[in-house]
């Protein structure tokens, strides 16, 4: 089967969707068969991404490892049970197209919560959460005290992840591997970074996850989508000298993937 990896937080803006390309392609790149799925069916910014690639490998005749993509594929109405939801049937349809081809799965999810968000939670073997250095996002996963140290109590986002591991354990699966990524990193060491970090690692083993390095805020990431291309891309498109800041960012990258530990992956770029 498949390896399922679901990239998941209900607020938008965390960087979700350059994560998952990046996860994606890089997957990719190292020789293994990557399946994937966009749940914002409104902004579909992953789904973009790789069609951007798409369009500008096409025009530019290179052919790069890229991740497989497919939409949710449509179901017909008349053929649910009374009771049963159509979200549920597309994730799974689209699931079975995908899991013959593929070593992993990458599912990005919407910045809200939504039915197919809920139900692909359920689904992860590995589930990354993406957080941006700010206590509004912290907010997602656990209440905080105004002194920004003592946590109250598990948030939102951490609860509806704890049923997702309520249904795996019934349904007799393995547990998820959850990462929270402290992403989108400022370069200066502030008050408010530090109380962040500590504030995720009380919160780490209170409710179980692990945390990993996400990516710093680079102008980079902004310049890479129209063309769908990735970090690990550049040298193939003929930028011949990497500067320092694209080669901080590969490092990034290369430890986001060490630190998800994922089946059969040993990380060689």
């Amino acid at each position: 089967m498949a390896h399922i990896i679901v990239v998941g937080n209900e607020k938008g803006g965390a960087g979700k969707s350059t994560v998952s390309m990046h996860v994606a392609t890089a997957l990719a790149r190292m020789g293994h068969r990557v399946g994937s799925l966009d749940l914002d069916l409104r902004q579909q910014t992953f789904g973009r991404y790789i069609r951007n690639r798409a369009a500008y490998l096409q025009g530019e005749e290179l052919e790069l490892p890229t991740p497989r993509y497919i939409d949710l594929p449509e179901v017909d109405p008349s053929t649910l049970r009374d009771g049963e939801n159509i979200y549920d049937h597309r994730l799974y349809a689209a699931v079975t197209r995908l899991e013959p081809d593929s070593d992993f799965i990458l599912i990005d999810c919407p910045g809200s919560h939504t039915r197919l968000s809920q139900v692909a939670h359920s689904l992860a073997d590995t589930l990354i959460t993406p957080l941006n250095d700010s206590f509004v996002d912290f907010d997602l996963l656990a209440h905080i005290a105004s002194d920004g140290e003592k946590i109250m109590g598990p948030s939102v986002y951490s609860e509806m992840v704890w049923h997702a591991r309520q249904l795996r354990a019934q349904a007799g699966l393995k547990p998820i591997d959850w990462i929270v990524l402290r992403n989108r990193l400022g370069a200066q060491q502030m008050v408010n970074k530090q109380k962040m970090e500590k504030a995720v690692d009380a919160l780490s083993k209170r409710i179980g996850f692990r945390v990993a390095p996400g990516f710093s805020e680079r102008v980079i990431f902004r310049e890479l989508f129209p063309r769908g291309l990735t970090l690990l891309d550049l040298r193939d498109v003929g930028v011949k000298q990497l500067n320092i800041s694209n080669v901080a960012a590969r490092q990034e990258l290369r430890d986001l993937i060490k630190a998800l530990n994922l089946p059969g992956v040993t990380v060689d770029f």
